[in-house]
């Protein structure tokens, strides 16, 4: 059985670590690199950086701050945020990272996520999506959660595993930040409809969240700001999940 995997994700604008509720109220936290380098050495298994303004200001995305974070770091991490092309694809692998997590993007120019793929292999390619549900299902959104697309999460997913994505990050802005856990339901649908991992983001407040979560069929659970405030050790997490039957690396 592969282990399940927990995820710090640190969202950045204009440099500085930040975090909000449902997209919104965004606060300070810190410096990207130094926060990297804490996670590290604390035992998060991959780190993921987002830069949550570059798609809705358009413009590239911040590859000093990649070349520095590759730097400080021993762990796999993604990039996201502005990268609309394969040669930014390019650019950000070249600069150090594992990974590049496509979005708005994708949904404007599907095939992105093919180019990405075949160019570089699609353990390269990660489809994030940002979901809110409408009714009995979830509508996809865009530019950093402001843009309902009115596409169905589900079958977006799907597509974008055909295309050649490798990974998909569901994060639901209905739990956004809320800290009462994420979406199992989405989650649990998806990992039943996909054959890749699914990344699941939005929500964790507490440890049994994790549990919970990656019982249903997540293979990941992401979180931010019980990391950025040592709300939730990553050590003692990860104590608990293995006392729970969910087999993670210590």
């Amino acid at each position: 059985m592969l282990a399940k995997r927990i995820i710090a994700c640190l969202d950045v604008d204009h440099g500085r670590v930040v975090k909000g509720q449902k997209f919104k109220n965004i606060v300070d936290v810190e410096d990207p690199v130094k926060l990297a380098r804490r996670y590290t050495n604390e035992g998060i298994d991959e780190l993921v950086f987002y830069d949550i303004t570059a798609s809705y200001e358009d413009r590239g995305i911040f590859l000093d701050i990649v070349e520095d974070v590759a730097e400080a770091i021993r762990i796999p991490f993604t990039i996201g945020g502005g990268v609309s092309s394969v040669e930014d694809f390019r650019a950000v692998l070249n600069r150090g990272a594992d990974k590049v997590s496509v979005n708005s993007a994708a949904v404007k120019r599907p095939e992105l996520i093919r180019e990405a793929s075949e160019r570089f292999g699609n353990q390269c390619v990660v489809l994030s999506i940002d979901a809110k549900r409408n009714g009995d299902h979830w509508d996809v959104y865009i530019k950093g959660g402001r843009e309902n697309t009115g596409l169905d999460v589900i079958e977006w997913a799907k597509k974008g595993e055909a295309l050649g994505a490798g990974e998909i990050c569901i994060n639901s802005i209905d739990t956004d930040g809320v800290k009462n856990g994420f979406d199992l339901e989405l989650n649990k649908r998806l990992a039943e409809e996909l054959t890749i991992p699914v990344i699941a983001s939005g929500g964790a407040g507490k440890p049994e969240h994790f549990r919970d979560v990656l019982k249903v069929g997540a293979d990941a659970a992401l979180a931010a700001s019980v990391f950025h405030y040592d709300t939730i050790k990553v050590k003692d997490l990860k104590k608990e999940l293995k006392e729970a039957g969910i087999e993670v690396r210590l």
